[in-house]
């Protein structure tokens, strides 16, 4: 085992140090003969690394050569980063810096170069000494594992839907007394009374079973929402802590805390007024029955029929927290649930071939019903899902459950599915486990980082992105991740991992030290990568602990937390060969004073900071290998004086406010590779800065819009706009100034998927023509008073490719739309309009309609849905608050 996560960890690393070879070469000119000599001798290695870890990793002789090449890979990778660290760094100073320092660069380099050469020549014998392996490594029959380029965001929307339980669902909503309407009006006024009590229902079973799938198909379910106004899920887990799972209360209920260091008092009382109305709460996973104890005093009894449903895998656990009620038991699948699941995780037809039938039934039988083994084994198939040698292998190494060591044998299933992976893919999985329990992760960042940290090599064809993005939909094919939220155009927006396989990862990732995660007294002076949770924060900045080796540090909270030590120079100074720095869960106080030492981390590719600074100054500009910059900051507006576009490497750029960009100059490089620019102050968008980023994908601009369009719809930035070719996500905020006007459909980027507009104040008849001219527009969000006027009237032949409408804050009250002028609209939302109180009748007929979501409306235009539902019962009518 140790060997294979060696293998894989180091086919990344050794691809991203010929990289880092080939991009500095101008830099290390004075030893490039050397290192020449180097990238050679790598290349012959990581050929053999690769023949290695895909074919013959558990060979004996190959697997005690495994530890040998990773410190000498480890070595390589700490001399060229330091070499390239002093050289860039000798090269910023100044004219009187250099002559003082000169010699002793000089001594440098040429010991730098010594020990280069002799790297080369150990890694050169390492790979001699071995060279008589090599023929072992017969090149085999392969049947397909390698990585679909069909893979995107989007994913299967299918696989999300939740298999089997309806009647376990039933069971626990009887203990729960949850009625239907037509129940709850035939229940006495006795029965009721009863009923109104505060009541908690356990449901516990062993790993793997369904007990979190099962209490989320209970929330989601028709009735559970109309019973109850709150509903929400939280984790408790083995490692309990009472202020960390009330701030996640808080956190459901949308109630922010200033005060990160409110007693657990005070938190409890925040809770107990968060849930002043009727609630149903699922604390999930609890351990022990003093954990319930000790936290079920935030759970008010406010008499009005609120409910707790707590999961556990300890049926002592269940029986001590709801005494007055029986624990229901979850059972295991069914035959025919497990055949169904495992049939939507493999095909998408959801149809088993008959031909594979029988290996079908053999593995099920293996699975003994249990869901995480289904899951997992059904990730397995779906690399060849119609290859039958490749369902006989996989049913030869599927252990079987049939014993009572199911616990243990479900590693085995993760350790089978983990090795079936691409190689390549191998870190990406095991990186996962950097990300706390039950975090909610967001995918954009999780692509973003492996970028960063070297996981995603360079493609001929295909973006960083494109790969990244195609390795994630790897993770998710294998049902090794768990689709969170969706985005309202159905991509794949946050994502978590099973509790268990993240056990897997942080154990598997142990061995190689691909992280380490930061707990008290810990030594982490030789980890290459190190996460931790806010609290432990400020302990290890402040501790002082020796850093150089540290290529990464991540901080994750649930909660902003705050640090208000001086960080000019401390945050910053340990870390001499940091490329991922994430602290943006931190806000951290600086005083007035940028910190010194952060220009000095020419290494840095990805950088998200949460402060209170006005500006970032010049001294960034150093930052040429920075491929992510995001900032959140307290104040209104943020400077760039940092010359971005010197950063040619910079593929994202986010801030949370308004932020100007640095000029662009004659000789400022063109951003190639930039996609991302959010958000942006409208003045700063030049025709200059527009010639320098024309592979933009994403942009958000903000300010003073309407002083940038004619009453015509004339304006040089939509000039610019419609030139770029691969723009797809664009967002518009206009302060206090409407837009005038819209340019024509011709002079809007062409392939505009995704439209959000803020504050615009545009007509309804006037301008909504001229967007429903846009032939890929897929979403169109209408925010904050983007269009005012009491009337609209949809035009035939608009809207041809919108799936999704969101209308919210509007003084619309007419409202006229034919069937046929949104032809493949799926999804509707309207929030926070007073005045519309009808639905367009035509709603009934348009026949790829989906769901309606209502926000605060009136009770007439509810009414007018439901007569809609009415007559197209598959509609999913959700309306919020509930009805009473």
């Amino acid at each position: 085992m140790e060997a294979a996560v060696v293998g894989a960890v180091l086919g990344s690393i050794i691809p991203y140090l010929l990289q880092l070879i080939k991009e500095n070469r101008e830099l290390i000119s004075s030893n490039y003969k050397k290192i020449d000599d180097l990238s050679k001798n790598l290349h012959l290695l990581n050929k053999f690394m690769v023949k290695y870890t895909e074919d013959h990793y558990k060979d004996d002789i190959l697997m005690g050569l495994a530890e040998e090449i990773r410190m000498r890979v480890y070595e390589v990778e700490d001399v060229l980063e330091t070499y390239i660290v002093e050289e860039s760094l000798y090269k910023k100073k100044n004219f009187v810096r250099k002559a003082v320092g000169s010699l002793k660069h000089l001594s440098d380099l040429k010991s730098i170069g010594k020990t280069i050469q002799e790297l080369s020549k150990r890694v050169e014998q390492t790979r001699s000494d071995n060279r008589g392996y090599v023929p072992v490594l017969v090149e085999g029959v392969k049947r397909n594992n390698a990585i679909s380029k069909d893979n995107q965001l989007e994913g299967y929307p299918e696989a999300d839907r939740i298999i089997g339980f309806e009647d376990a669902a039933d069971d626990v909503l009887k203990l729960l007394a949850v009625k239907s309407e037509a129940e709850e009006q035939s229940t006495s006024e006795a029965a009721q009374q009863s009923e109104s009590k505060l009541k908690v229902v356990s449901i516990h079973g062993m790993l793997g079973l369904g007990k979190t799938t099962l209490a989320n198909k209970i929330l989601t379910d028709q009735n559970t929402e109309y019973e109850f106004l709150t509903r929400i899920l939280v984790s408790v887990t083995k490692k309990y802590e009472k202020k960390e799972v009330l701030l996640s209360i808080l956190r459901s209920l949308k109630i922010s805390i200033s005060d990160q260091n409110m007693s657990e008092a005070d938190l409890v009382n925040k809770v107990r007024d968060g849930l002043k109305y009727r609630y149903l709460v699922v604390v999930d996973d609890v351990w022990e029955g003093e954990h319930w104890d000790n936290l079920k005093g935030a759970f008010p009894d406010n008499n009005n029929g609120s409910r707790v449903i707590i999961t556990t895998r300890e049926v002592r656990v269940a029986k001590y927290v709801s005494p007055k009620c029986e624990p229901y038991q979850l059972r295991f699948m069914k035959p025919e649930e497990a055949e169904e699941l495992l049939r939507m995780k493999v095909f998408e037809e959801n149809k088993c071939p008959e031909e594979l039938k029988p290996i079908e039934r053999l593995i099920l039988e293996k699975c003994d019903g249990l869901p995480l083994a289904i899951v997992v084994t059904g990730g397995i198939l779906k690399a060849n899902p119609k290859d039958a040698n490749w369902w006989k292998d996989v049913l030869d190494e599927v252990p079987p459950l049939v014993d009572k060591k199911r616990v243990e044998r479900i590693d085995r299933y993760i350790r089978l599915s983990y090795d079936k992976l691409h190689h390549e893919v191998k870190p990406c999985f095991l990186y996962l486990g950097v990300f706390p329990e039950n975090l909610e992760i967001q995918v954009w960042k999780v692509l973003q980082l492996w970028i960063a940290e070297g996981f995603i090599p360079q493609h001929e064809t295909a973006s960083l992105e494109r790969m990244a993005e195609q390795y994630f939909g790897e993770l998710v094919d294998r049902n090794l991740l768990i689709v969170g939220k969706r985005t309202l155009s159905g991509k794949i927006k946050t994502c978590r991992i099973h509790d268990t396989l993240r056990d897997f990862c942080k154990k598997t990732a142990k061995v190689e030290d691909l992280f380490q995660a930061i707990h008290k007294n810990t030594n982490p002076s030789s980890s290459r990568r190190l996460c931790c949770i806010n609290a432990q924060f400020s302990e290890y900045i402040l501790g002082g602990q020796p850093a150089d080796k540290v290529r990464s540090f991540l901080s994750f909270g649930q909660d902003e937390t705050k640090y208000n030590e001086d960080p000019s120079s401390s945050i910053f100074k340990p870390f001499k060969l940091l490329r991922v720095f994430d602290i943006s869960s931190i806000y951290i106080n600086f005083h007035g004073r940028f910190p010194t030492k952060l220009p000095n981390l020419v290494l840095l590719k990805f950088i998200a900071i949460n402060f209170n600074l006005k500006n970032l100054p010049k001294s960034m500009s150093s930052l040429r290998n920075l491929e992510a910059l995001i900032v959140h900051t307290t104040e209104p507006t943020l400077d760039i004086q940092a010359d971005i576009w010197m950063m040619t490497k910079l593929r994202l750029l986010h801030t949370n406010t308004t932020a100007s960009l640095p000029e662009c100059h004659d000789q400022s490089s063109s951003s190639e590779y930039l996609q991302t620019l959010s958000t942006i102050s409208s003045h700063s968008l030049t025709k200059e800065v527009f010639e320098r980023t024309k592979k933009l994908k994403k942009l958000g601009i903000s300010g003073s819009l309407g002083t940038l369009v004619k009453t015509n719809g004339d304006s040089d930035l939509f000039e610019c706009l419609c030139r770029l070719s691969s723009l797809e996500n664009l967002r518009l905020h206009s302060d206090e100034s409407k837009l005038l006007a819209l340019p024509q459909p011709d002079k809007l980027p062409k392939n505009l998927k995704r439209l959000s507009l803020h504050k615009t104040g545009l007509e309804w008849n006037n301008h909504m023509p001229i967007l429903g001219g846009l032939q890929s527009l897929e979403v169109l969000k209408l925010k904050d008073k983007a269009f005012v006027g009491v009337e609209w009237k949809t035009e035939k032949g608009g809207f041809r490719s919108l799936k999704v409408l969101f209308i919210g804050d509007t003084d619309l009250e007419n409202w006229e739309v034919k069937a046929d002028d949104l032809p493949e609209l799926r999804w509707l939302i309207l929030k926070h309009i007073k005045s519309l109180e009808q639905m367009p009748s035509d709603f009934e007929h348009m026949k790829n309609l989906e769901r309606i979501d209502l926000e605060r409306t009136n009770r007439w235009l509810v009414k007018s849905a439901k007569d809609i539902q009415k007559s197209r019962p598959q509609i999913k009518l959700s309306v919020y608050p509930p009805e009473k």
